[in-house]
This record gives C-alpha cells, structure tokens and sequence, in this order.
C-alpha cells in the first residue's frame, strides 16, 4: 500500500537561495507518514491516548532535485519494513511533473510513554500490528 499526500511549498519552507530548506523535508515525511497511518484507519493520538510514543531513531535523505516556492510537491509513504516492533517507512517526493526530488527511510518504535521503554506492538496495539502485517506482505 502506498499512501500519496500533496504539499504546496510554502515561501516559509524556503532558504535564501529560493528552496526548500532541507531539513523541511522531514516535516514533510512526517505529514506522509500520518497521512499513511490514518488510510490505514488508525490515528496517532489514540496511541498516544493508549499510552504509547512512535518516535523516530533512525532517518535517511536522498536529495535529488529542490523544490521552489509555489511548486506542488507529493509524498508517496509506505512501510518498507515491519517486524513487530521496529516499522521503516519509505518515502518518495515527487514534483507535479512526476520527477522524483526527494527519497528516503524513517525508522521508529513505539515505546510505552511511562517508561519510554519498545513495547511489542502485537500486544500493546493489536489493531495496528494487524495492519502493518497487512501491508508488507
């Protein structure tokens, strides 16, 4: 499953050479990775109101091409690797003429917010471990 959100480049996203500022890709992957999750039917905040964090530990960027001010950008999100406790998104932006400009991998676990210690997702949130097991089969 791929989950595809649009981005217009805002001028705050920019740096002083007319383009996205590179660290504002991230924020981006983040707005695919939600938008990923609530296609799945889920929502981080009723994790969160379970009483479970997914923060990220690893995060990969493959810079390609820049984006400018007033162009459309799309973030294709999808889970690359899951094995119960560790889940790896993949991530590809695109622009509106469907040239690749960004690629890269988040990588996350989802800790219990007491002890911010990795649970197993199979036991701590059942629902999402079905549908994670779904999508990388």
């Amino acid at each position: 499953m791929v989950s595809e959100t649009e981005v217009e480049v805002r001028y705050a996203e920019t740096d002083q050479m007319g383009v996205v500022y590179h660290a504002n890709y991230l924020i981006w992957f983040e707005i695919g990775r939600t938008k990923f999750v609530e296609d799945l039917g889920l929502r981080y905040v009723d994790m969160e109101d379970e009483g479970y964090f997914c923060p990220v530990f690893d995060v990969h960027v493959t810079y390609r091409r820049p984006l400018k001010y007033g162009e459309k950008a799309f973030v294709k999100t999808r889970v690359i690797e899951y094995n119960g406790v560790k889940v790896v998104y993949g991530y590809e932006i695109i622009d509106a003429d469907g040239t690749l400009c960004v690629e890269g991998t988040s990588s996350h676990v989802v800790v219990s917010k007491e002890t911010f210690q990795p649970v197993a997702m199979r036991k701590a949130l059942p629902n999402w471990h079905i549908a994670y097991e779904r999508v990388v089969r």
